[in-house]
C-alpha cells in the first residue's frame, strides 16, 4: 500500500487517471453466513444480525483492503494504484484506458 508520495510518483509520465472514493465500498462486503449470528446485537424490538460489514465495525478497514488487494491483485502497480478507499486507474495512453 503505497503512502501519498509513492503514489505521486507511481503515476509519473502517465496520459490519463481516473480517481475512484471507495469509502462506501465496506458495507457492500457480504459476511460469511455462518458468522452472521457472531454479529447479532438486540434492539427493545427484535433480535437483529447483520448480512454485511458494518461500518465503524473494528476490522472493517482490514477487512476491505484484504479483499481489494486479493480482487485488484494482477492489476496493482501496473494499471492501479490502492491506497485505503483511495483507488486510482492510470494508463500510459488515453486510448488504453478503456
Amino acid at each position: 500500500m503505497p503512502r501519498n508520495n509513492q503514489l505521486v510518483d507511481a503515476t509519473a509520465g502517465h496520459e490519463l487517471l481516473s480517481f475512484m472514493d471507495v469509502h462506501f465500498g465496506y458495507n457492500q462486503i457480504k459476511i460469511h453466513p455462518p458468522d452472521e449470528d457472531k454479529t447479532t446485537f438486540i434492539t427493545d424490538w427484535r433480535i437483529y444480525c447483520y448480512k454485511v460489514m458494518p461500518f465503524r465495525l473494528k476490522n472493517a478497514g482490514a477487512t476491505f483492503q484484504q479483499m481489494v488487494n486479493k480482487v485488484f491483485n494482477e492489476e496493482i502497480r501496473h494499471t492501479m494504484e490502492i491506497h485505503a478507499d483511495d483507488m486510482l486507474v492510470k494508463s500510459l495512453q488515453c486510448a488504453d484506458h478503456v
